[in-house]
This record gives structure tokens, sequence and C-alpha cells, in this order.
């Protein structure tokens, strides 16, 4: 079953409200969750989960955004949308990876919050690195996905937009 249209509109731009929100918002807590363990331990499975929606979001706003271009003119602008458009699958298929590293790090490499007295962690140096990794790496995906997101979303306006506006009011 192919999303091609919903109540009559083309799916496709109906579903991109979906992705413009969700990407970003998975990004954003993505950040949050690996730079602050204790906003992470409020989420639990809700941030991988959030992040396999996003990701799933994807596949089926391309297809729907592929039956779309079918039906209409062919212009330059909506080919480098389209190119656009499928760059943005590999950037949500980092942020569920991870968003499940940084779940997984959290679950099994979490600093016990109660040590007794004297006493002494050895494994708080391979922790640290293993937090700093997953915070660079939840950087890069978020920032490379949102930056996506954004550029898709110009590239999809201008090729609806662009010559179809007039400067002054009818």
């Amino acid at each position: 079953m192919e999303p091609t249209l919903i109540n009559g509109i083309p799916a496709h731009p109906l579903l991109v409200h979906a992705v413009v929100v969700l990407v970003p918002l998975t990004a954003l807590c993505l950040v949050a969750c690996a730079a602050w363990p204790s906003i992470l331990r409020r989420f639990g499975l809700a941030l991988p989960g959030l992040a396999l929606i996003s990701l799933a979001l994807v596949p089926l706003t391309t297809s729907a955004g592929e039956w779309l271009e079918e039906r209409v003119q062919e212009t330059t602008l909506v080919e480098k949308h389209a190119e656009l458009g499928d760059e943005l699958l590999p950037w949500t298929i980092g942020m569920l990876a991870v968003a499940a590293l940084v779940w997984f790090a959290y679950r099994h490499l979490a600093v016990p919050e109660h040590r007794p007295a004297g006493s002494t962690d050895t494994a708080a140096r391979p922790r640290a690195a293993v937090w700093a990794i997953a915070v660079l790496l939840s950087v890069v995906v978020a920032v490379g996905s949102v930056v996506q997101v954004y550029r898709i979303g110009d590239s999809g306006a201008k090729s609806v937009w662009r010559g179809s506006l007039s400067a002054t009011a009818n």
C-alpha cells in the first residue's frame, strides 16, 4: 500500500508536516538525553521510539513524494527537491542508531546513584569516554538531520512557490 492521496489531497505535503516536526524534535531530544542522563532517565524507551517513528516517516514521505513527482511538471527545482529528500534517510537511520546507543549506554553504563563511602569507581574513565562519544555523535546526527530537513523544505517551497506569487495583492 503506497501513500498517494489522503481525502483527495496528495499525501506528500501532509506527511511532510510530520517529518518537519518529528525529525527536529527527535534531534533535540537526542542531544538533551545524551548530554543530561537525568533527562534520559525520564524518557526511557521513548527516545529510540521517537527516533524509530521519525525514521519510518521518511521513506513513507519520500514514496508519496515520488508518486507526486510523476504528476507535476518536471522542473530542475522539483528534481533538486527530490534528490535532497532522498538524502534524509541516512541521517534518520543515524539518529535511531545513536538513540539506541545512548539508551543502551545509559542502561548498562550508568553511574550507580548510591555508592558506599570510600569506594572507587574503576570504570569511570571508560564510562566518561562512552558518554563523550555519545554526546558528540548525537550532536552530529542531530545537526545533520535538522540541516537536511531545512534544505529539503527550502527546495520544496521554492519548487512550489517560485514564480507563482505577486509582490502586490490582487
